[in-house]
């Protein structure tokens, strides 16, 4: 399923957040500041995370990272599945240039099975510069630079057909 759901990840293509396929409720989740691991908490009992991949990459292997990310030689990837009661609700791809690893952002390489919101949302220096919302087949996903201590990462999110945000579209 994974791996399925990483290709899809990859494939999202962008809109423009006035897009008229883009609903209020829909907008709503999309769109959210906040930590998505805590909005999740709010629809199950427990958040959990399942690490596919963690791991330093070249430049070659990025998808559309690249235009938004300084040059470097290497990058941090991350990739997991953030699960709400065991069940797979969001596919998650984290890229964070070389660079931006020193100091307290070297815990980024340490995460392990640690939601990366309890991190970012936790740092008094997080900042984003964008959330673009994308589609794939039916599902729904994200995309955002972030910023701690104003260096950045990339972190783009495909909401799973188990996902709460589903459920908040069928009664919206």
């Amino acid at each position: 399923m994974s791996h399925q759901a990483l290709r899809q990840l990859r494939a999202l293509h962008w809109l423009p957040a006035t897009s008229p396929n883009l609903s209020p409720p829909l907008l709503n989740w999309l769109l959210e500041e906040d930590s998505m691991t805590r909005r999740f908490e709010q629809h199950c009992q427990k958040v959990t995370v399942e690490l596919i991949r963690e791991s330093f990459i070249g430049a070659e292997e990025m998808a559309q990272e690249a235009e938004f990310l300084p040059a470097d030689d290497r990058f941090w990837l991350r990739e997991i599945v953030l699960c709400g009661d065991g069940e797979p609700w969001l596919i998650g791809r984290t890229v964070v240039p070389e660079s931006t690893l020193n100091g307290p952002e070297l815990m980024l390489q340490n995460l392990g099975t640690r939601p990366l919101g309890r991190y970012l949302f936790a740092s008094s220096t997080l900042s984003r510069d964008f959330i673009d919302p994308g589609q794939v087949d039916n599902l729904w996903g994200r995309r955002s630079r972030l910023r701690l201590s104003d260096k950045p990462l990339m972190l783009t999110e495909l909401f799973l057909p188990a996902s709460p945000l589903y459920r908040a579209l069928e009664q919206g």
